[in-house]
C-alpha cells in the first residue's frame, strides 16, 4: 500500500473513532439529562390530575412541594404522590374558600399574596383552619387600618413625620472598614444631599457583591479587586528625578507596590506608551529592573519639567476610573454560617464594575442615586432613594414610617428623572406662585409670576394658610351650599301645654 493511501486509511479511522466517541458522549450527557429530570416529569404526570378550579400560582407550590417530596425524601410511589396531591387540593380550595372575604376588601396583589403565603405555610406549618381565619382577619384589620382617611393631607404629615426626627440628627461621618482614608457620610448631610438630589455623594462608595464562583476565596476577590481599583503611575513610584542635563526624567518603581497592584515594569510602560506624547521616549533601564527611563522634549527648564512629571504620574495604568480604592471584607452568611468576601470601595462606577468578571450584577449596590437612575432606570433610582434614606434614618435610632418617605421618592421621580425637592425641582415647579414664593426667593417668584400674568387659584394648602382661610383638606374639603326657595316650611304645631312646637 503506498504512504499516501496509508495516510488517508489511518486518518478515516480517525475520523471513525471521533464519530463513535462523539455519539458515546452525547449518550451519555442526554442520559445524565434523563437522570436529572426524572423527579420533573414524574411531578408533572401526577399533576395532571390536578383539577382545574386550583389557580396557577398555588399549582406552582404544589409542583415544588412534589418535586421537593421526590428528591430530598425518595418518594417516587405514583399512589403515595397522588394522595399528597389529593391533600394539597384540599388544602388549596381551603384557603380560596377562607379568604374569599378578603376578596371584596383588599387590593388584587395584597389578596393573591394572602393566598398563596396561607397555602404556602398552610402545608410547611401544618396551620388548621381557626388559625387561617384568624391570620385573614389580622390581615384585613391592619391593611384597613393603614388606609388613609379622605382629605388627609399626606404631604403636610409626611414633611412633619421626616422633618421632625431629622432635628434629632447628628452631624458626623462613619470611619469604614478600618482604612483610614474610607469615611462615609451619615447623618443630616447625608440626608441633604439625598433629598437636594446632589449629582455626586459626598463620599461616594459602592458595596460589590462577588459571583459564587469568586466570594468564599480571597485569591480570588483580591483579583477581582485589583481589575476594578484605578491604580495611577504615582501608585506605584518609589522616587521621580528630573535630569535637566541629560534632559530625563528618572522613575524608580515600588517591588511592594508593583506586587500588591499585580504590575510588572512592562506593564507600566505599555501603558506609558499609549499617550502619543510618549512614544519613543521611553526607555528601559538595562541594570535595574525597576527603572524607567523617560526624554524630555528639548528646550523643557525647570518648571516645564515638573509639569511634565505631575502629568506623567497622574496616568490611569488599570482599573475603572473613579475607584480610588477597593477593600476586600469578610462577613459571614446568618443562615448557612459560611464567610464570605465583599468589596467595598471608595468611589463609585456603576455601569463599568457591572462590566468586570466575578461582579454578581443583582446584589452590587451603590450610594449615587443619578447613577443609578442613568444605568438601571428611574423605578431602581426610586428605589435606592427609598432604602438610602430609611438607612440614614435607622442609623441613627429614628423610627419613620416608611410610607413617608416612599411619598417623597414618589415626588422626586414621578417625572422620570431624580429632582430635589427644592427651588429648583419639586419646590421651583409648584402650580400656584404663593406656595413657590413661600419656599424661597419671595420677591423673585412674585416678580417673575406678575410679568408673565399667572393666576392662582389658591388650591393647595400653603396659598390657604398665607391668605388665611382654610386649606382644603379634611373636614375643609367638604363645601355645603344651601338654595333657600328648596326649603320647605314646615307647619306650626300646637304642642301639648300650648306653645309652638
Amino acid at each position: 500500500m503506498s504512504p499516501k493511501k496509508s495516510r488517508k486509511k489511518k486518518t478515516t479511522q480517525k475520523r471513525a473513532k471521533g464519530k463513535v466517541k462523539e455519539k458515546k458522549v452525547k449518550e451519555k450527557v442526554e442520559e445524565i439529562i434523563a437522570k436529572v429530570r426524572e423527579p420533573e416529569l414524574l411531578v408533572d404526570n401526577v399533576l395532571k390530575k390536578i383539577p382545574e378550579d386550583i389557580p396557577v400560582k398555588l399549582r406552582e407550590i404544589v409542583r415544588e412541594k412534589l418535586t421537593r417530596i421526590v428528591v430530598e425524601e425518595k418518594i417516587t410511589a405514583i399512589d403515595v404522590l397522588e394522595e399528597l396531591l389529593s391533600k394539597f387540593v384540599d388544602k388549596a380550595r381551603k384557603v380560596i374558600e377562607l379568604s374569599e372575604p378578603a376578596k371584596d376588601v383588599m387590593p388584587e396583589k395584597i389578596y393573591d399574596e394572602l393566598v398563596t403565603t396561607l397555602f404556602d405555610k398552610g402545608i410547611e406549618l401544618d396551620i388548621n383552619e381557626d388559625e387561617m381565619i384568624k391570620i385573614r382577619d389580622d390581615v384585613i384589620r391592619t391593611y384597613m387600618e393603614s388606609l388613609v382617611e379622605p382629605g388627609e393631607p399626606v404631604g403636610t404629615v409626611a414633611a412633619q413625620s421626616i422633618g421632625e426626627p431629622g432635628t434629632q440628627m447628628t452631624l458626623r461621618t462613619f470611619h469604614y472598614a478600618g482604612v483610614r482614608e474610607l469615611n462615609v457620610t451619615l447623618g443630616l448631610p447625608r440626608l441633604i444631599e439625598l433629598v437636594d438630589a446632589r449629582r455626586a455623594p459626598e463620599t461616594p462608595m459602592m458595596e460589590i457583591h462577588l459571583s459564587e464562583e469568586y466570594k468564599y476565596d480571597r485569591e480570588k476577590a483580591v483579583e477581582v479587586a485589583r481589575k476594578i481599583e484605578m491604580t495611577k503611575l504615582e501608585n506605584v513610584v518609589e522616587s521621580v528625578d528630573i535630569d535637566l542635563i541629560a534632559l530625563q526624567l528618572i522613575i524608580r518603581l515600588d517591588p511592594d507596590m508593583l506586587s500588591d497592584k499585580g504590575l510588572t515594569r512592562d506593564d507600566i510602560i505599555k501603558a506609558l506608551s499609549k499617550s502619543k506624547t510618549l512614544a519613543g521616549r521611553i526607555k528601559q533601564d538595562p541594570e535595574d529592573p525597576y527603572v524607567i527611563i523617560i526624554d524630555l522634549p528639548k528646550g523643557y527648564d525647570v518648571i516645564k519639567a515638573q509639569k511634565f512629571r505631575d502629568r506623567i504620574l497622574k496616568t490611569k495604568l488599570k482599573g475603572i476610573k473613579d475607584i480610588k480604592k477597593v477593600i476586600p471584607q469578610k462577613r459571614r452568611d446568618p443562615e448557612t454560617g459560611k464567610e464570605y468576601y465583599v468589596l467595598i470601595t471608595d468611589g463609585s462606577n456603576l455601569g463599568a464594575v457591572l462590566k468586570v468578571e466575578g461582579v454578581d450584577p443583582t446584589k452590587t449596590k451603590t450610594n449615587s442615586i443619578h447613577e443609578i437612575e442613568n444605568v438601571l432606570g428611574i423605578e431602581a433610582a426610586r428605589e435606592a432613594l427609598i432604602r438610602e434614606i430609611m438607612n440614614t434614618l435607622k442609623e441613627q435610632g429614628l423610627d419613620v414610617d416608611i410610607r413617608h418617605v416612599m411619598l417623597v421618592a414618589d415626588i422626586m421621580t414621578w417625572s422620570g428623572t431624580v429632582r430635589q425637592v427644592g427651588r429648583h425641582g419639586v419646590a421651583g415647579e409648584k402650580p400656584s406662585v404663593l406656595a413657590r414664593a413661600a419656599f424661597e426667593v419671595t420677591v423673585k417668584h412674585l416678580f417673575d409670576a406678575s410679568a408673565r400674568g399667572e393666576v392662582d387659584y389658591i388650591k393647595g394648602v400653603t396659598e390657604n394658610v398665607i391668605i388665611g382661610q382654610l386649606a382644603p383638606v379634611g373636614t375643609a374639603m367638604v363645601v355645603l351650599e344651601m338654595n333657600p326657595t328648596k326649603l320647605k316650611i314646615q307647619p306650626q304645631v300646637k304642642g301639648e301645654w300650648g306653645g309652638d312646637r
